[in-house]
């Protein structure tokens, strides 16, 4: 159980600290990641945010 408790809280710890999608911190993020690891949906939100 305290295992559970401890990846949970680490789980909303990492989504805390990642920059809100269409944030210019993430389109830099984003910029710098390979092309080739955008999921589908990371791809339409940088289209949408960071180039149109």
């Amino acid at each position: 159980m305290k295992k559970l408790v401890a990846l949970v809280l680490m789980s909303f710890l990492l989504v805390s600290c990642a920059p809100e999608i269409g944030s210019p911190e993430w389109c830099a993020q984003m910029k710098e990641k390979p092309k080739g690891d955008w999921t589908a949906t990371e791809a339409k939100d940088f289209a949408k945010h960071c180039i149109f």
